[in-house]
Formats: structure tokens, sequence, C-alpha cells
């Protein structure tokens, strides 16, 4: 099973093979390497539309989670029964305005969409931030991935706890 990685943007340069490579490292923490993984780049303009059509916020946002197994609880392995319902769903990354968060925060591009894309996985696998209770849950897993992510690769990433709260 796979990442399908594409960048149908073009305002910010990406580094794609080392994006792969940490979403490989994300996928083995969390033990979903079975599954396929759709991640898209795009830029504010898509980002907007797609963000407006599906959830009627008509802004610009990081990412956008579409999970393949709808009703997941969180903390639960999806169970497929054939092949070809072994994929996670798709991540849409707003790589433009996660370009803007880097240059206000002086945040590197490249960690900070691990991260995000860290988050887009939680939503892919049933977690939500709609309470507190939820945000609370999806926190507490985004740091233990993240966390083994910088066990494994010696880097030093946090969730982006204002972008979850803002999301709400």
């Amino acid at each position: 099973m796979g990442v399908i990685l594409r960048n149908l943007q073009k305002q910010v340069p990406l580094r794609r093979a080392r994006l792969r490579k940490d979403v490989e490292t994300l996928r083995h923490i969390l033990g979903i390497h079975k599954f396929d993984l759709g991640i898209v780049c795009v830029d504010n303009h898509r980002i907007q539309q797609i963000n407006n059509i599906y959830r009627k916020k008509n802004v610009p946002t990081d990412v956008l989670s579409f999970p393949f197994y709808e009703d997941l609880r969180p903390g639960k392995m999806p169970l497929p029964l054939h092949r070809d319902e072994q994929n996670l769903g798709d991540i849409f990354l707003g790589v433009e305005y996660v370009m803007k968060q880097c240059r206000e925060e002086s945040l590197d591009l490249h960690e900070t969409l691990t991260a995000v894309t860290a988050h887009g996985i939680c939503h892919l696998l049933g977690y939500r931030h709609e309470t507190e209770e939820e945000w609370t849950e999806m926190l507490q897993r985004e740091n233990y991935i993240l966390s083994e992510y910088n066990r494994l690769t010696g880097r030093s990433l946090e969730p982006l706890m204002k972008r979850c709260s803002q999301d709400r």
C-alpha cells in the first residue's frame, strides 16, 4: 500500500521527496502502512473552494481530510473486507496557507507540513475536535504521534494547537 502525493500548486516550492518520507514515518508510527493514503497539495484558491463546498466556510485553511471510513471511532483501526477498502482517504494540504503561517511564526515549512499532515491523518482515523473533550483526545493523539516522530528523526515537532482551537 502506498502514499499518492500530488502537488497541484505552484506558489510554494515543495520538497515532495521529504514530505513523502515524513508521511511514511507517520504511517509507520500509526501502523497504517497497509492502507493507501492520498495527499494533495493545493493553493489558497483551491483549498478555499473545497472548504466552502464541504464545510460552508469560504476561507482558506491548512488541511482538509476526507476519510474513506466516515464512521470510524477514534483509536479504532479500519477493518477492510476487500483490497479496494484498504484506503484511509485523502488529505488536502493548503500549502500556500501553511507557508503564510510559517512566515508569520518563523516556522520551517516542511516540518509544519508534517505536523499538519499528522493532524489530517488523525481526522482520517476518526478523531474530531468539535467539543473540548474531542479536542483534548485528538491533541493527545497528535502529541503521541509527533513525540514518536521526533524520537525516530531527531526533530522537535509539536502539534499546532492554535490551529486546532481555531478550527473547532
